[in-house]
């Protein structure tokens, strides 16, 4: 892991705007119409149905998704009572993580008192503006009372993080940890050091889980916490053992099965770990330094289960596990409160997702190929996009089961859609296309069967049910990297094509293709040559009805995949040209762009044919295309060069389609903004519409401008190249393909074989 410097540190919270957080208008706000909706008089409206009905707050206003991060100072990370404004960057950092993981809006809200009553009575007075508050940075043991109180006076989620975010991170870990080291938690003998608001949190749901209070040994500062002792508050006096024979952490430890450190660095040695139990588990969890570093542990035993509070080890305990997702289900059932029977549902969810496989985009974050569930890996990941829908729908659950939720879930398929398209990580385009393709999925062959990424792809797309996988490449080497990257090859069929087996498949194939170009000199012998070849030998594969779309370009450049492309395959009779376009999903809709791979410098004639191909597309996936031809000049202005073609092709379009919105040559600002083109335009075919379709005049601007747009906004969804124009559904990835992006293509290629037959008949 880096190391963090006090001046990089410094630089990034103040450099650009200061802080990390902004307030972002969710309406339009352009014109005095809308301002006027937003503000007086048109405010007035929701104010009133909100005094009849309080409930509608949370139709007319953020309150269903506004969370108070709200601290007083006393206790900051490990820098202890530095106050409430010198806690703010924390607090800010903290609605960061809500917005980035869980799309949760947050005030960070620093209130400048100690006394437990009035900061108690602040939080109260602001509380009608949020529908969580998520408590942060309190002392104990001030921040026992300030929790119970707030959440027995008010009727929204209240969670102190420090106590229960820390508690459900590890009871999950705990929970699985156990598993794998073939222990019964109502057996286990557990040690806990520091007796904190993590700490009591954290114990006290392990007893929910199970864990006897007998089995327990707390200490403090001041060593183990026994009934002789009488300096204990409430909370110490729980855990206060019978046991007079203990007193420091290496006399409580000999024999323990499960060390929880929430205390401070290097206070637990390598020889008290060796005095454990078999396969001991320990939590170090003191940060920046745990309380026995990871490599201490292993090397006194590496038997050890270790989870720490760090990034760069295996299991870390990380908050963000929890928190926003935790939020995210309750806000989402408008909950009165945050239970006992919500936090548990959480700790099963997340324990329950380290058991699943592992998603590739987690895989790829940490630099692994294969995270399976076991010593090194009984957490889930911060970065698992899964989580939620894991443990947000678990929670929403059981705040219906416990009767807190004010809103109740009908729909869970569609409500787990829901969250993913919140977050980016799936747009109602990619689920409409799954979908289709899963009714009838076809035989997809993948060119690359010893690409990890394409592997990867293929068996992530038989499991979305997708299509059915043909894999070409050297059996031996594909079954070697599978067991490498612990993935199966069940119902996955491999065709070696250079095997003797295939010679048979391989001359047929050499046969048709010398007899469908023999007037353009191709011979047999060629031909036969040719079929050792992965794009020709697929392709031929769809040709011949033996496979139903290809998918390929991982390993090859784009001008040989094209050239084979149009001789195996061929372009459709009624075009002399074929493309690729690009659909960008992002915030302010769905784009088509084209063409953005195949045609450099397209003349007229090839512009029309993209543009043709383009309308086709765009209806293909269900959208009415709204299409401007663009050019660096509008309408004209310019007689000579590029835009003269564009100019010819956009006349060439309106005269032949007279129904289709199509319109240029114009510059991608008046294409994209509506007002000010129909201003300056007003005879544009254009008019009143929204433009989701772009024609480039060249390869080059095309392809630019989707790298430009996807570079721009990290939460855009790109899918693409799609291939159009060609015979068959011959689709294209590059060399810096995600799986995703692969699974993204191959549903495509199904739906596009599925229309294929179709028309054919089929």
């Amino acid at each position: 892991m880096a190391k963090i410097t006090k001046e990089a540190a410094l630089l990034y919270h103040s450099q650009g705007k200061p802080g990390k957080i902004e307030v972002v208008p969710t309406k339009p706000h352009s014109t005095q119409t809308d301002l006027s909706l937003a503000y007086s008089p048109g405010v007035a409206e929701p104010c009133l149905e909100i005094q009849k009905n309080p409930q509608d707050a949370y139709l007319y206003t953020d309150k269903g998704n506004l969370v108070a991060v709200i601290s007083n100072g006393t206790a900051v990370l490990g820098l202890g009572d530095i106050g409430a404004l010198s806690g703010k960057p924390v607090m800010e950092g903290k609605g960061l993580l809500f917005k980035i993981y869980a799309g949760i809006d947050v005030f960070d809200i620093e209130v400048d008192e100690k006394d437990p009553e009035k900061f108690i009575e602040a939080v109260k007075a602001i509380a009608p503006t949020f529908g969580g508050i998520n408590l942060e940075d309190i002392k104990a043991p001030e921040c026992f009372e300030i929790e119970r109180r707030l959440k027995e006076e008010l009727d929204i989620p209240v969670m102190h993080d420090d106590q229960h975010g820390t508690a459900i991170i590890s009871s999950a870990g705990l929970v699985n940890a156990l598993e794998v080291a073939g222990k019964k938690i109502e057996d286990v003998k557990i040690v806990v050091n520091g007796a904190g608001a993590s700490a009591v949190s954290c114990t006290k749901l392990y007893i929910s889980l199970g864990a006897r209070l007998e089995n327990i040994v707390m200490l403090d500062s001041k060593g183990v916490i026994t009934k002789t002792r009488t300096d204990l508050n409430e909370q110490k006096r729980f855990f206060a053992t019978d046991r007079t024979d203990i007193h420091t952490l290496a006399e409580a430890i000999k024999g323990a099965d499960v060390f929880l450190g929430l205390s401070k660095g290097n206070v637990l040695t390598q020889d008290m770990v060796r005095s454990m139990a078999p396969n001991p588990i320990v939590f170090a969890l003191a940060n920046p330094t745990p309380e026995i570093s990871y490599e201490d542990a292993m090397a006194a035993r590496p038997d050890v289960l270790m989870a720490t509070g760090r990034s760069d080890y295996p299991n870390q305990i990380n908050n963000v596990i929890g928190f926003p997702y935790i939020f995210r289900g309750a806000l989402d059932t408008q909950a009165r409160a945050i239970n006992e029977e919500m936090k548990l549902a959480a700790v099963r969810a997340i324990a329950g997702l380290a058991k699943q496989p592992v998603p590739d985009v987690v895989n790829d974050a940490y630099h692994v190929n294969n995270l399976t569930f076991g010593p090194d890996y009984f957490i889930p990941k911060p970065v698992d996009p899964r989580l939620i829908t894991e443990v947000s729908c678990a929670v929403a659950r059981a705040a219906m089961e416990s009767g807190v939720a004010r809103k109740h879930i009908e729909d869970w398929d569609a409500y787990c859609l829901h969250l993913r398209e919140l977050m980016g990580y799936e747009s109602k385009l990619t689920r409409q296309l799954y979908d289709i393709a899963r009714r009838n999925p076809q035989r997809v062959v993948f060119a690359e069967g010893i690409h990890p990424n394409m592997l990867k792809a293929a068996v992530e797309a038989k499991a979305e049910g997708i299509c059915q996988p043909i894999l070409l490449g050297n059996d031996e080497a594909i079954e070697k990297l599978a067991k490498q990257l612990d993935l199966s090859l069940d119902g996955i069929e491999i065709v070696n094509l250079r095997h003797p087996d295939e010679a048979p498949r391989r001359e047929r194939y050499a046969h048709i293709l010398a007899e469908k170009r023999a007037r353009e000199g191709v011979t047999y012998e060629e031909a036969n040559d040719k079929m050792f070849e992965r794009n020709y030998f697929g392709m031929m594969m769809v040709e011949t009805g033996e496979a139903d779309a290809f998918i390929t370009g991982l390993y090859t450049k784009y001008s040989n995949t094209i050239k084979v492309a149009k001789e195996v395959i061929g372009i459709r009779p009624e075009y002399k040209h074929f493309g690729t376009m690009h659909i960008l999903n992002s915030k302010k809709g769905t784009f088509f762009l084209a063409d953005t791979l195949i045609n450099r410098h397209p003349d007229t004639e090839t512009l029309i044919d993209i543009a043709r191909l383009s309308a086709y597309t765009v209806r293909f996936f269900n959208h009415t295309p709204v299409m401007a031809m663009l050019s660096y000049s509008n309408f004209g202005a310019d007689a000579e060069g590029s835009p003269v073609k564009v100019h010819q092709a956009v006349d060439y379009m309106q005269q032949h389609y007279p129904d289709l919105a199509i319109d240029g040559e114009m510059q991608v600002n008046f294409a994209l903004n509506r007002d000010i083109r129909d201003v300056k335009y007003p005879f544009t075919r254009l008019k009143g519409k929204d433009v989701n379709t772009l024609i480039f005049p060249n390869l080059s601007s095309a392809n630019s401008a989707y790298q430009l747009l996807q570079g721009m906004d990290t939460e855009a969804e790109l899918i693409g190249p799609i291939q159009m124009g060609l015979n068959k559904p011959i689709h294209f990835t590059d060399f810096e393909s995600s799986v995703r992006d692969i699974v993204n293509i191959t549903a495509v290629a199904v739906i596009d074989a599925i229309v294929d037959k179709k028309k054919s008949g089929q």
